[in-house]
């Protein structure tokens, strides 16, 4: 069933970059094998992070100028593992990972400068789309690209209740971050 969801998640990862302009331009799908996406949260009692390692992104990439213009990123809410079963469980259940199962960014306003990429685009979480903009570090090798950065989110931007603990809530603040490498 996963792979099946993994399939319809790239081609609609395609269809995002069904035209693109430019004839040097082509779409590379990410390494699933080796790209990650991390959140970390905090609770006065502990800290704690979860990871996706079943990323689906694709980018255009113009060979001519080696500039990158579009990205699409889908995860699934429940890919994230945070080593602890019933804590990845209550996140599901708090995130409505049923009624909300995939996380999106998409941007095809991306301003390179030499080895740092600014992404201006939407990120939606929990059914809320929002404007997003993620600076992000850009390292090449003459197999793969690779991309990497952080930024924060607020739990309550995309009206998430903020999961608790002993009738504490955590911070409002998720700390995302991301390694995403793309082949040559």
């Amino acid at each position: 069933m996963r792979t099946l969801e993994n399939f319809i998640a790239i081609i609609i990862l395609f269809t995002v970059f069904a035209f693109s302009p430019n004839v040097d331009s082509r779409k590379i799908v990410a390494d699933k094998k080796t790209s990650t996406v991390t959140y970390a949260m905090t609770h006065p009692a502990h800290d704690w992070e979860g990871v996706c390692k079943d990323v689906n992104a694709v980018i255009v990439y113009d060979d001519a100028t080696k500039t990158i213009s579009q990205v699409a990123v889908s995860m699934r809410v429940d890919a994230f593992d945070s080593g602890n079963a019933n804590r990845d469980s209550h996140a599901i259940e708090v995130m409505e990972g049923l009624k909300y199962p995939k996380v999106t960014f998409t941007s095809n306003k991306i301003k390179n400068d030499n080895n740092k990429l600014t992404a201006e685009g939407n990120l939606t979480f929990h059914g809320v789309t929002k404007p997003v903009t993620i600076v992000v570090t850009r390292t090449d090798s003459d197999k793969r690209i690779a991309l990497d950065g952080k930024f924060d989110i607020l739990l309550s931007q995309f009206q998430v209740e903020r999961p608790s603990l002993f009738g504490v809530k955590t911070r409002d603040e998720v700390k995302l971050s991301f390694k995403v490498f793309f082949p040559l």
